[in-house]
């Protein structure tokens, strides 16, 4: 039961942070999520260890728990490791792959495109976001399973989800406005070329050049992921200091 419990608990507080519920800088106070979640504040505290070792909280002597903040330094240095690491698992992958492993990166690259081109008369454009955002995760992951290295996928997809609590969204889809169908489409656009070379390197067994597109790609995340907190940053200063 204490198992159960820790799990149930872990699987809520884990969900609340992902959906930007619990954003970075919150306090976790182990008595209020255990009322909430109807278990007692031994398993809040389990699970909040756990998604200590995570990178998604941090626990702080006689202060408590909080979701993991990060300055723009610490978070840039953060995507330099995750850079390094994905680049080179790609690179894995082109020499590594076996033809279904293609096939699954290949179908990912097709299903981003059919839905790039429903987006001029689409309407439900959270829908398409979702998604879009769901087969750039399948790309990436597909990627993954390629380069045929545990420890490195569990490392990748562990940085993966600290930027996405950190520092927005991994999908560059969510980085034009949503009312800029144009710039949006673009922004989609370049993606799914990026993506596609990618594809290419890896089908061609280029390791060399499936790093470099991949390295070409992660880094374009990072640039708008740091434009995003560099802006939200600026917004926090001035709504708490008038500047």
């Amino acid at each position: 039961m204490i198992a159960r419990n820790t799990s149930r608990a872990y699987e809520f507080i884990r969900r609340k942070i992902l959906s930007s519920d619990f954003p970075p800088g919150v306090a976790l106070n182990a008595k209020s999520l255990a009322g909430k979640i109807g278990v007692s504040r031994t398993p809040v505290r389990d699970a909040l260890r756990q998604l200590e070792t995570e990178g998604l909280v941090v626990i702080r002597p006689r202060l408590g728990a909080m979701v993991k903040f990060m300055s723009l330094q610490d978070f840039t240095d953060h995507c330099g490791v995750r850079l390094a690491l994905e680049s080179y698992a790609a690179g894995q992958s082109a020499l590594l792959r076996t033809d279904a492993e293609l096939a699954e990166i290949r179908d990912s690259v097709q299903a981003m495109k059919e839905l790039l081109a429903t987006l001029p008369t689409r309407v439900d454009l959270d829908a398409y976001h979702a998604d879009l955002a769901k087969q750039d995760i399948r790309f990436h992951v597909a990627i993954l399973a390629a380069a045929k290295n545990l420890l490195l996928r569990s490392e990748i997809l562990r940085l993966h989800l600290i930027n996405r609590v950190v520092g927005g969204t991994d999908s560059t889809m969510f980085v034009s406005g949503r009312s800029d169908r144009a710039g949006l489409e673009a922004r989609d656009a370049k993606t799914l070329r990026e993506h596609s070379e990618i594809l290419e390197a890896i089908a061609a067994k280029d390791a060399a050049a499936a790093k470099a597109a991949m390295e070409f790609h992660i880094q374009d995340i990072i640039d708008h992921s740091l434009k995003k907190m560099s802006v939200d940053e600026a917004s926090r200063l001035n709504a708490e200091y008038g500047f």
